[in-house]
């Protein structure tokens, strides 16, 4: 099948690639001229296990193509997919700017009939208000065909997309007409041999059920990590908690780890553009806004643990991070609880010396003036960061983070304390190896004298 894709960012490169490999013949459209640039020569622009060799097979077998040409983009194509970005507004609500700007130059630009798919995450009506742009632009160019419109919403998470667009747990597809669906249908079939989990609704049922996941998700990290909370005063261990409530089915494993806080370029913002239109239809968020309250409450969490560990005085010490990306297996940043965390302990005065195995240069092209002050310290090295730490902080739990040498560790810091923001450790073996243990909704273990800084 011939499939164009509007946007190299996260999803429509995930996308492009997934749909090459299973012997489509793509182009992906993007205006960026450097990325594309990048793209032509094979260059993953996003940090994603599996990417990069979908992208150099299929660039050379030809499947795969970058354009900055819509037309060319379109001439052929079967299936249009809009992948570009929709950020929050300053109120909270979604920016539909990209979609609508793409929507109406398809409107200019398309030549033959096409069926174009919402890939975006866009509110209730989208669907419909692309379709109605298009359209109309078409009319004005006297063409005799209409475009229809359906709605096809990711459910990729960030460090397995590639796993998670080749094996779905489902595929949803949001269209009210049969051709249009069964045309989805047979596009995603290589995808679903082994497990029939397409289903289709009207299109703003699929675009609501989008929203509605991913504020279901971040709901069970946020009451699992108030949990944490009351565990934290009742010397209640959260995960032997966690360990109880999980064996219920009803409950389920999934999504009931306490940490730190929740980032990323998904939960944050469909959390926020819900309340906005709970707002806008005259109905109290209630719920939704404890979650987003929570969460950035969640965020402060390691960081009052150590001003209460330093008994508020953290001017001079030197703190250790582990992990700095929202989540293991990207480089992505966006609201990620590490950045939370460094920017709290820049401002007390402490020093701070942080690695992660993809986000460094992300970090550093954010806090250039402090890294050139010394006072933020970058590597890639685990065991570089820990020398002369006055505390180790892990943030996000990576592999080459779970099992390090922890005797290496201690003779390397100046003081041995570590907090776990990923409750990943065993506390008590850590205790017996000399260090203070501090957990998420934990009970401290061990002991560790603070020296003067």
């Amino acid at each position: 099948m011939k499939i164009c894709v509007i946007g190299a960012g996260y999803v429509g490169l995930v996308t492009a690639a997934c749909f090459a490999e299973m012997g489509n013949r793509v182009i992906c459209v993007e205006r960026d001229p450097f990325r594309v640039a990048r793209l032509r020569r094979g260059e993953a622009t996003i940090y994603e296990p599996g990417l990069q060799p979908l992208l150099l097979a299929h660039l050379a077998s030809g499947q795969l193509s970058f354009s900055q040409d819509l037309a060319e983009g379109t001439a052929h194509a079967e299936v249009t997919f809009i992948a570009v970005g929709t950020p929050s507004a300053e109120d909270g609500s979604v920016d539909l700017s990209h979609v609508l700007a793409v929507a109406d130059e398809l409107g200019d630009t398309l030549s033959q009939p096409c069926l174009v798919v919402d890939k975006s995450t866009v509110p209730v009506g989208a669907a419909e208000r692309v379709a109605q742009r298009i359209n109309v632009r078409l009319g004005k160019r006297n063409k005799c065909f209409q475009v229809p419109v359906a709605s096809n919403p990711e459910f990729l998470k960030e460090g397995s997309a590639v796993d998670d667009f080749m094996r779905p747990d489902r595929v949803i597809i949001g269209c009210d007409d049969v051709a249009s669906a069964e045309l989805l249908r047979r596009l995603y079939a290589p995808f679903l041999r082994n497990h029939e989990r397409l289903l289709c609704m009207s299109a703003r049922e699929a675009e609501f059920s989008k929203y509605a996941a991913n504020a279901f998700l971040a709901t069970k990290i946020s009451l699992i990590n108030e949990m944490a909370g009351l565990c934290a005063r009742l010397g209640v261990d959260i995960e032997q908690v966690r360990r109880g409530i999980g064996s219920d089915k009803r409950i389920g494993t999934h999504f009931i780890y306490a940490g730190c806080g929740y980032g990323g370029s998904c939960f944050p913002k469909d959390v926020r553009a819900l309340i906005r239109t709970a707002e806008q239809e005259g109905i109290e968020p209630g719920i939704l806004r404890a979650v987003e309250a929570r969460n950035a409450l969640q965020k402060t969490w390691l960081f009052q643990l150590l001003r209460e560990h330093f008994s508020g005085h953290l001017q001079g010490r030197v703190v250790a991070l582990w992990g700095l990306a929202f989540k293991p297996g990207t480089d992505d940043l966006r609201e990620a609880p590490s950045l939370v965390l460094l920017e709290a302990l820049l401002a007390a005065g402490a020093t701070v010396q942080a690695c992660d195995p993809v986000a460094t240069a992300g970090v550093a092209a954010r806090y250039g003036q402090v890294l050139q002050s010394g006072q933020l310290r970058l590597s890639e090295s685990p065991y570089r960061v820990v020398e002369g730490a006055d505390a180790l902080v892990l943030v996000t739990e990576w592999k080459q983070f779970r099992q390090p040498d922890f005797a290496q560790i201690r003779s390397l810091m100046r003081m041995p304390a570590l907090f776990d923001g990923r409750n990943i450790y065993d506390g008590k073996q850590l205790a017996e190896l000399g260090f203070l243990y501090r957990g998420i909704g934990r009970p401290a273990l061990g002991r560790c004298m603070v020296s003067a800084a």
